[in-house]
């Protein structure tokens, strides 16, 4: 495949040379270090390191040419070759360097602020129960036909993406189900990529040190909807008791699954049942009712049960078989993750980093009728400061002891991140405890824990590690926890 071909849907600014142009491309880049010879490489400006730094590496490697949205510094000598658009050039010649991979495969692409990860979990397990060979690529992990891949972004680089679809269709998947955040679809990760059904879940405050405001925030996730570079969804699925979720534009030849619990969605919950055990209801559609049992734990889950249910109808899959696969979905890792060692309280640890998140997560402890819940939670550094108090806010009106710490701090000092969350704490009257080491507040907050009590861990779920000022070092809440009531005399251990 030629340079001219590879790009020629990436909006390059000026004709090629033509011995240039009809140059065999082996490979793509955008990290310098994974440059070989005849390679094109992109080069980007980045939130903390500008590629375009890396281009004299790149050429020396043997690249054929620097591709970036930027104009050829006038000390750089090698062929360069400016677009409009740097990330959207690079996902445009991905997917013809890939030979289209996204039209190959049932894409499945969940968008919103909470429930992204535990719906794609849904939608695999359904596709599964229904027979087909399946990809997922998430927070939690990648898996590709079964075959577990690390996680790095949410959603991965363009390059990545299309790759990752490439070794899926090699590997004889038919339906490949992403989360597709909404820094993907700002920065042009996921242009150009053929989305069979596109997932609307919902739209809180979130990501506002990069989207500014809301409204930007949403056209970020409106995006998946109408798309640049590529035809519409074949089907939308929105939550219709989302505010944001009625205003997407839902355009002509896109199917729409309107789902909720209010009584103007058509796919609705009904006779809803939540305990220990799980969730019961049953699914009104305008073909009858289709009952549903899950051991997912919470409303909150309602929703998300309810987009897999239409995402899997989307695909053609009988409802029956959709409710198969549902019940088969166990607890998604770090999602309201109950903690066991033989203590007389529930413990559960989840990834609930906004205040309307904790607001949920909150509630879901609330529909188990504890006697007290105790709320662990803190904010992540180098992140949107304005929902600070606002998460402080959330956790103190509905806890009844709130632990106050660290989660990520970065380069920020841990007790300044403290002092933003505490103006949202003003006037309640909520008993709390302020410990910047997260393993001391854990410690704290199973100290406080009696029978009958909900110790919530928020903030951080499954992640196994955690970020500070100079070092990022292995942590886990659930390890954390463990360890603790163990050295509390659960489980065996002695007191």
């Amino acid at each position: 495949m030629t340079v001219a071909t590879v790009l020629e849907k990436s909006g390059v600014l000026a004709a090629l040379e033509p011995a240039l142009a009809a140059r065999r491309v082996s490979g793509l880049a955008y990290d310098s270090r994974a440059v070989e010879p005849e390679y094109l490489f992109f080069a980007f400006p980045g939130a903390r390191t500008d590629g375009r730094r890396f281009a004299v590496d790149a050429i020396s490697k043997g690249a054929l040419a620097v591709v970036s949205e930027s104009a050829q510094p006038v000390d750089f000598a090698g062929p360069w070759i400016q677009v409009a658009h740097g990330r959207k050039a690079l996902a445009a010649a991905s997917k013809i360097f890939f030979g289209a991979p996204d039209e190959r495969l049932f894409v499945a692409a969940i968008t919103g602020t909470n429930g992204k990860t535990t719906t794609s979990y849904l939608i695999d397990y359904i596709l599964r129960a229904a027979g087909f060979k399946t990809s997922l690529v998430g927070t939690i992990g990648y898996h590709i036909a079964g075959h577990p891949i690390p996680a790095v972004n949410t959603t991965p680089e363009s390059l990545d993406l299309f790759r990752l679809l490439d070794q899926s269709v090699h590997e004889g998947v038919t339906h490949f189900v992403f989360e597709n955040s909404s820094h993907a679809q700002a920065l042009g990760r996921s242009y150009g990529l053929f989305i069979h059904t596109a997932i609307f879940s919902n739209l809180t405050r979130d990501h506002l040190d990069f989207h500014l405001t809301m409204q930007r925030y949403f056209d970020a996730k409106a995006l998946m909807f109408h798309p640049e570079g590529v035809a519409a969804p074949r089907a939308a699925v929105i939550n219709h008791d989302d505010e944001w979720g009625r205003r997407l534009p839902v355009l002509a030849g896109t199917h729409a699954y309107w789902y909720g619990i209010q009584p103007e969605a058509p796919y609705r919950a009904e006779n809803v049942r939540n305990d220990f055990a799980g969730l019961r209801f049953d699914v009104r559609t305008p073909q009858g009712l289709v009952p549903i049992s899950s051991p997912l734990v919470g409303h909150i889950n309602v929703y998300n049960i309810l987009a897999a249910f239409c995402c899997g109808l989307s695909f053609g899959i009988e409802p029956n078989v959709i409710a198969q696969g549902i019940a088969q979905c166990p607890a998604v890792p770090g999602r309201f993750e109950r903690i066991d060692v033989g203590q007389h309280f529930l413990v559960a640890v989840d990834y609930a980093h906004t205040d309307d998140a904790i607001r949920n997560v909150i509630a879901v402890a609330r529909s188990l009728n504890p006697k007290r819940v105790i709320t662990l939670f803190g904010c992540g550094g180098d992140r949107d400061r304005t929902k600070r108090p606002l998460m402080g806010k959330a956790a103190a009106e509905a806890s009844d002891f709130i632990v106050l710490t660290s989660d990520n701090p970065r380069s920020e000092d841990p007790l300044r991140i403290i002092e933003d969350v505490l103006p949202g704490l003003e006037g309640l009257a909520t008993r709390r405890l302020i410990e910047p080491d997260r393993e001391k507040a854990i410690r704290a907050a199973l100290a406080q824990a009696e029978p009958g009590d909900i110790v919530l861990l928020t903030g951080k779920g499954c992640e196994t590690y955690q970020v500070l000022a100079d070092r990022t070092i292995d942590f886990d809440d659930r390890e954390a926890s463990r360890r603790v009531l163990t050295e509390m005399g659960y489980g065996g251990g002695a007191r």
